[in-house]
């Protein structure tokens, strides 16, 4: 590789000023910065960003022309982007998940928070952003993102062991509520929920060839019982979020599902407050009908980032209801872009967590003693 001119040592160190506005570090130090070449006067930079942002992608282009064109000899620039998610290791040193590189779960604790809600439009945010996302009901007594995701009928399996698991607005899908006739309800004890959870998990055939999902999406039942931490323990989790309404009840609950995953050393990447306030549609007045800025104390509490706050609408319950979800039924609107940003923000946090280098180890062979 040549070496760089002195023309392109300026755009370097002028680059190095520049800090990702998510993680808060420079493409240069955190090698994110794939390529610079000047060639008479035009500065072309490609960047790989660890996280999906495909939105942002022009903002942060005005961000790097602002750096580069005040470096004399400079006269255009000419930048790239793509998105590279790398996988990050999973908790207790578990085995990874075939065809996924990250588990992300989406816990409350308490039920009737918006949970599932929160959780397929962060997977469908995901996804808008640029990364192949896939999405796991974990709740084997009430599974409700088949409804969400407008999703029905048994799914296919290509050897009578696995399933292939249904897609539906660009996200594969796995839930109970696909293999049970007639939306039964499961009556099962707490081993056997661990068990089907398990056999949901890795028997699903995620990805593609050559092609496994970023990340998928795990929307945890409601609770911290036996089923919750059977899930911690025995799944290749790689970090959780935490929904919760203001409400002093619903905190409470919520506090216990944050520390339930500090105890199994999963992550946590920040907290949802959702149902934060409610705008009267007629003439504009806001009520915090649950209480105000509950999670955001919480998220003071235990020292983790305030991902966002989310109104009381009717539309994110309607559209939810329809099978027609919010990033799906208005992809630019107020509410998606809140959504959205979100999960910039989680998975921001996510691409500064250790990275998985399991793969990249050799192979241990035993050699026969002479």
């Amino acid at each position: 590789m040549n070496a760089p001119t002195p023309l392109e040592t300026a755009a370097l160190d002028a680059l190095r000023t520049v800090s990702d506005p998510l993680t808060g570090q420079d493409w240069v130090g955190t090698r994110h910065l794939q390529s610079l070449t000047v060639d008479q006067g035009v500065a072309r930079v490609a960047i790989s960003l660890g996280y999906p942002a495909r939105s942002q992608w022009s903002a942060y282009t005005a961000l790097v022309e602002a750096a580069l064109k005040g470096v004399p000899g400079i006269t255009g620039v000419d930048v790239t982007w793509r998105t590279d998610i790398r996988t990050h290791a999973a908790t207790r040193g578990q085995a990874l998940l075939p065809g996924v590189k990250n588990i992300l779960a989406v816990a409350s604790g308490k039920g009737g928070v918006g949970k599932s809600t929160t959780a397929v439009n962060l997977a469908l945010s995901l996804a808008a952003e640029g990364a192949r996302v896939g999405m796991l009901d974990a709740d084997i007594y009430g599974p409700s993102q088949p409804m969400m995701l407008g999703l029905s009928g048994k799914p296919e399996s290509p050897d009578g062991k696995t399933i292939n698991p249904p897609t539906n607005h660009g996200l594969q899908m796995m839930s109970m509520g696909l293999l049970v006739e007639n939306q039964s309800a499961t009556i099962w004890r707490g081993p056997m929920a661990s068990q089907a959870f398990d056999q949901l998990l890795r028997l699903t055939n995620w990805g593609h060839a050559d092609e496994p999902l970023d990340y998928l999406v795990v929307d945890l039942p409601p609770g911290t019982g036996d089923i919750h931490l059977s899930i911690c323990q025995r799944s290749p989790l790689t970090a959780a979020v935490i929904v919760t309404t203001p409400q002093d009840i619903a905190l409470l609950d919520a506090k216990k599902g944050l520390q339930m995953f500090e105890k199994v050393s999963v992550p946590v990447l920040g907290v949802v407050e959702n149902m934060a306030v409610f705008c009267c549609p007629n003439c504009g007045h806001q009520e915090h009908i649950f209480g105000e800025d509950g999670g955001k104390r919480m998220a003071a509490e235990f020292n983790v980032p305030l991902l966002g706050s989310m109104p009381l609408n009717l539309k994110i319950r309607q559209q939810a209801d329809s099978g027609q979800p919010t990033l799906v039924a208005e992809p630019d609107g107020e509410l998606a872009g809140l959504y959205k940003a979100m999960a910039r923000q989680a998975a921001a946090l996510m691409s500064k967590l250790p990275k998985d280098y399991s793969s990249k180890l050799p192979g241990v062979t035993v050699q026969p003693k002479a």
